[in-house]
């Protein structure tokens, strides 16, 4: 899937800078690494064509604010029109398909219901996740940062969360005309109890709610399911998001999944409409299989969402799709696949 776009008269050094950074980010190299080439981006973007190329013709790249050494080679070879051999390597490496199926149910979605910006604890800003999400061919990105008591991720506050609808307006409005739309959303906590880590008020704001637990992932098992299943009756949930909580790989280490009675769960999910989630990030793989086709066979619907935090990640949901193709789920009853009419009905009907 291409990220190239242009959209700027030096278009050509620009997309080479944030394809780079696409490819760096679907690879899940760490934040830091990208950071140069979006920083570079954002930096040569608003100047004239003309003073990037005269900048490259008296090596002075480096003399502006946010170019090194690196991405200079980068933009002074997309600026002489090659490609610059830093991209080329990494189209090699990282730029082919992620996995060998789930393509066909990949091309069926609309949209993604759970991404993160640096608003919390995602590395990038809102704009840039809503421009990735359109080149990826995405009608709606559903923006889903992290609740207050998620304080290690920078979790939202209702001032915060306020300030931030401002923000996606502000965004919808200068992508007005592109077919696309950036819904208002939330990754909530589902709090001890089962309560939703979010006033009422602001719950009922929003677009989209997924609610997550992301503390005290070895409760018992009867009390974890009394959680869970209070949460997912909240008229307000839509979407439980990660179900287990495991993490099978990756730089952050592994964990089992919580214990709870996913029969009762997934039952509750049935029962009341909201979607289980495929989170689709290689390093959870939640629901594991099993419960996977548990939730397939009680009846439930399902989300199969990047969990991205940063702009290559949205690409991570043909793994998800892979895993529901191989459970034999049908396309329809996967919300993301729902023209966006339909999902903000089943949403908050």
């Amino acid at each position: 899937m291409s990220e190239g776009n242009d959209g700027a008269s030096h278009g050509g050094p620009v997309a080479a800078l944030r394809r780079i950074a696409f490819l760096l980010e679907r690879s899940r190299a760490d934040t830091y690494k990208v950071k140069a080439f979006r920083n570079a981006a954002a930096a040569i973007l608003p100047l004239p064509a003309e003073q990037v190329a005269a900048a490259v013709e008296d090596g002075t790249l480096t003399d502006l604010p946010g170019v090194g050494a690196s991405t200079a080679k980068v933009i002074a070879a997309a600026v002489r029109g090659e490609v610059p051999e830093r991209l080329a390597d990494l189209e090699r490496e990282h730029g082919g398909p992620l996995t060998p199926g789930g393509a066909e149910l990949r091309a069926a979605l609309r949209g993604d219901l759970h991404s993160h910006s640096d608003w919390s604890d995602g590395g990038s800003p809102i704009e840039e996740m809503a421009f990735t999400a359109i080149e990826l061919g995405h009608d709606y990105l559903v923006l889903t940062d992290h609740s207050p008591r998620l304080t290690v991720a920078h979790g939202l506050s209702p001032e915060r969360l306020t300030k931030q609808l401002g923000v996606i307006d502000a965004v919808n409005d200068h992508l007005s005309g592109t077919g696309f739309t950036l819904l208002k959303g939330i990754e909530v906590d589902i709090l001890d109890d089962g309560r939703l880590d979010q006033t009422e008020e602001m719950l009922r704001r929003l677009d989209v709610r997924v609610a997550s637990v992301h503390s005290k992932l070895k409760m018992e098992a009867a009390q974890m399911t009394r959680r869970m299943v209070a949460a997912v009756h909240n008229p307000l949930t839509n979407v439980l998001g990660h179900c287990t909580g495991r993490l099978i790989t990756g730089n952050r280490g592994t964990r089992p999944g919580s214990q709870f009675d996913a029969r009762a769960v997934f039952e509750a999910c049935a029962e009341t409409g909201t979607a289980v989630e495929i989170n689709s990030r290689p390093e959870r793989r939640d629901p594991p299989t099993k419960l996977l086709e548990l939730a397939r066979d009680i009846g439930c619907l399902f989300s199969i969402d990047s969990d991205a935090h940063a702009p290559g990640q949205l690409d991570f949901q043909v793994y998800g799709c892979e895993r529901a193709e191989d459970a034999g789920i049908e396309a329809d009853r996967i919300v993301n696949t729902w023209p966006q009419e339909r999902l903000l009905t089943w949403a908050n009907g």
